[in-house]
C-alpha cells in the first residue's frame, strides 16, 4: 500500500505569528499536490481526521482545503467538521445558482469559505461580488499581479469584513508590498524556509548568548562561567523562569546560580541557550515565533531520524544531530553566511561538515529534513530505500515531529 504524505504550509498574520495552514496532499504513487478533484479533496480531509489526526496536524489551528464543484456539490461536504476546516473554492468554479445555494448553505450552517489564489482584478471583483457577504477569506496571489488599484479592492474587500491572505509570497519585496497594501496574511516559500526577519545583523544579547555557549563547549571552569552569566542578568533570569517552568526535580534546594549551572549540566545549558537565541531574536509577541518552531522541528527530526537509521546510536552522536538542526538557521536569524557563523562557534568538524557540504550521516539527515519541509517525497523514500527503512517510516516521524512542535507551541493543551 502506498504511503499518504501530508504537509503544511503555515499563513502567518501581521504579527508574524501563525494563524492558519493549507494541508497540501501526495502519495507515493502519484506526488502530485491537490487539484480540483472529489477523490483528492476527501484524501485530505479523511487522512488529517483518520490518519494523522487533527491535534497533531493542527494543533490549535484550521486548514485550508481545496475545493473543486464537484466537491463543492457533493452533499459529503455537509459531513465535515466545520471547527477544523475552511473550505478554498477555486477560481475556475462556476456560479451557478446551484452552488450559490451550497455556498448559502454552508454560510447559514456555520462553514468559513474562502477563494483560492485569484487575481484581484475587477473582473474578480464583478464575478464574486454577489457571495462576499458569504466569505471569510479571499487568497490573492502574488506572483503576478496585474491590478494598479489593489490596495483599493483590498479596501473594498475589508469592507465586508473579508480577510485578504496574500500567497506566493517568495522574497522580502513581494512581502513588503502584500503589506503596503493591506493584506491581512501572509503565505509562500519565503515563510517556509524561512526567511522573514527584518534583523539582519548581531545584537548584543545574541553575542552575549554565543559567548557562553562557547564557554560551556569548551570545557572552561565553572567558577568562569558562573561569573559570565552573572554579567548577563537578563540571561540569568530567563535560566532561573526556566528552571521554574520547566519540569526539573532536584533533591537539594538550589542554592545559588553555581549550583543551578552545575546541576542542569553543560549540555542541557548549551541547548537552551541556543534555543534562547532564537526566541529572544525573533519572537515579537508572548507567542513563540515561527523561526523558533521550525528549530524545534529540525531538531526533533534530526535526531528521531538517526535514531530510526541506527537505533543503538549513542548519546554523542544524538547531541551532534540536535546541534546540526539547532545551527541550520542561524544563517536565517543573523543575515550571515553559515560558514562565518561557524568559525565563531565551538562545534564539532561533522556537525560543520552536516552543515556546509551535507557530508556524513548527519548531512544526508539534514537533507532529508530540508526534503521534507520542501516535500521533496522522492527524496523521502530514496533516503528510506538506502537505509532499509520501512516505507513511510519517516512520513511517521515527520507526523511524530507536527505533533510534538504543536505540544511545544500549545502546551495548556492536555492530550484528551
Amino acid at each position: 500500500m502506498d504511503s499518504v504524505y501530508l504537509a503544511r504550509q503555515p499563513i502567518l498574520n501581521k504579527d508574524e505569528d501563525i494563524c492558519q495552514y493549507e494541508i497540501l496532499y501526495r502519495d507515493a504513487r502519484q506526488k502530485s499536490n491537490v487539484q480540483s478533484n472529489i477523490a483528492a479533496s476527501a484524501t485530505v480531509v479523511t487522512s488529517v481526521l483518520n490518519k494523522f489526526g487533527t491535534k497533531t496536524l493542527l494543533g490549535v489551528k484550521k486548514a485550508f482545503i481545496k475545493v473543486d464543484e464537484k466537491f463543492l456539490l457533493n452533499d459529503i461536504i455537509l459531513t465535515i467538521p466545520k471547527e477544523f476546516f475552511i473550505f478554498s473554492l477555486f477560481t475556475d468554479i462556476r456560479l451557478s445558482k446551484s452552488i450559490l445555494n451550497r455556498i448559502d448553505e454552508l454560510y447559514q450552517n456555520g462553514y468559513e469559505l474562502a477563494i483560492n489564489d485569484t487575481q484581484l482584478n475587477d473582473a474578480f471583483m464583478q464575478k464574486y461580488k454577489a457571495i462576499f457577504p458569504k466569505l471569510s477569506f479571499v487568497k490573492v496571489s502574488f506572483d503576478v499581479l496585474d491590478s494598479y488599484n489593489i490596495t483599493d479592492l483590498v479596501a473594498q474587500l475589508h469592507d465586508y469584513d473579508i480577510e485578504v491572505i496574500a500567497t506566493k509570497i517568495e522574497d522580502i519585496k513581494t512581502y513588503e508590498l502584500a503589506k503596503s497594501v493591506g493584506c491581512d496574511c501572509f503565505e509562500g516559500y519565503f515563510f517556509a524556509k524561512p526567511l522573514i526577519l527584518e534583523n539582519a545583523k548581531y545584537e548584543p544579547f545574541q553575542m552575549n548568548v554565543l559567548k557562553l555557549y562557547n564557554l560551556l563547549m569548551e570545557d572552561v571552569n565553572i567558577d568562569e562561567i558562573t561569573s559570565e552569566f552573572e554579567k548577563n542578568p537578563e540571561i540569568t533570569v530567563q535560566l532561573l523562569q526556566f528552571i521554574n517552568s520547566a519540569d526539573f526535580h532536584f533533591r537539594k534546594k538550589i542554592s545559588s546560580l553555581h549550583h543551578v549551572l552545575t546541576l542542569l549540566g553543560r549540555v542541557p545549558l548549551g541547548r537552551w541557550l541556543m534555543l534562547l537565541i532564537y526566541s529572544k531574536s525573533v519572537s515579537k509577541t508572548q507567542k513563540h515565533s515561527p523561526l523558533m518552531l521550525m528549530v524545534i522541528n529540525r531538531t526533533y527530526l534530526m535526531e528521531a531520524v538517526l535514531k530510526e537509521v541506527d537505533p543503538k546510536v549513542r548519546s554523542n552522536m544524538l547531541g551532534e544531530a540536535y546541534m546540526v538542526g539547532v545551527l541550520s538557521l542561524m544563517d536565517t536569524l543573523f543575515g550571515m553566511n553559515i560558514v562565518d557563523i561557524l568559525e565563531g562557534i565551538h562545534v564539532s568538524d561533522s556537525v560543520k561538515d552536516a552543515i556546509v557540504n551535507d557530508k556524513g550521516i548527519l548531512g544526508e539527515i539534514y537533507a532529508l529534513v530540508r526534503a521534507t519541509e520542501s516535500f521533496d517525497v522522492d527524496e523521502v523514500m530514496v533516503f528510506e530505500r538506502k537505509y532499509k527503512l520501512k516505507s513511510g517510516s519517516i512520513k511517521n516521524v515527520v507526523i511524530q515531529a507536527m505533533h510534538y512542535v504543536n505540544e511545544f507551541e500549545n502546551p495548556q493543551e492536555d492530550d484528551s
